[in-house]
C-alpha cells in the first residue's frame, strides 16, 4: 500500500490551498487517512483525519473553523482544504493511511496508528 501527498506551495496569508492525498494498494473502507505537519525545528503534530466509511473526522485545535477534510472514495483521495492560512501553517505536510478506520478520533489518532507513509509536500504561508 502507499499513501501520496500531492499539492502545497506557496500561499499569502490568509488565502487558501488544497492539499491531496491519493491511496493505492487497500482498500479505502479499511483504513483512515490523517495528515501531520511538521515545521522547522518543531515535533510532527497531527492535524486531520477522516474515515471514508462512516465519515468521521476530526481537527486538531489550531485548524478548526480554517481546515477542512473530505474523502473522494471513488477517486482513493482525500483532500485536505486549507483556508484563512496564517504564517504558523507553514510546514511539511504528510498524509498517511491508518487502521482501524475507528482510530480517527481525538484518543487514538496519532501517529502509531498510521501503517503508510507519504513522502511530505511543503506549504508555506508568507507575504
Amino acid at each position: 500500500g502507499a499513501a501520496r501527498g500531492v499539492g502545497g506551495g506557496l500561499v499569502q496569508p490568509g488565502g487558501s490551498l488544497r492539499v491531496s492525498c491519493v491511496a493505492s494498494g487497500f482498500d479505502f473502507d479499511d483504513y483512515f487517512i490523517g495528515w501531520f505537519r511538521q515545521a522547522p525545528g518543531k515535533e510532527r503534530e497531527r492535524v486531520s483525519c477522516i474515515a471514508d466509511i462512516d465519515g468521521s473526522t476530526y481537527y486538531t485545535d489550531s485548524v478548526k473553523g480554517r481546515f477542512t477534510v473530505s474523502a473522494d472514495n471513488a477517486k482513493n483521495t482525500v483532500y485536505l482544504q486549507m483556508s484563512r492560512l496564517k504564517p504558523g501553517d507553514t510546514a511539511v505536510y504528510y498524509c498517511a493511511a491508518g487502521v482501524p478506520p475507528g482510530a480517527c478520533v481525538d484518543t487514538m489518532f496519532d501517529s502509531y496508528a498510521m501503517k503508510y507513509w507519504g513522502k511530505g509536500t511543503p506549504v508555506t504561508v508568507s507575504s
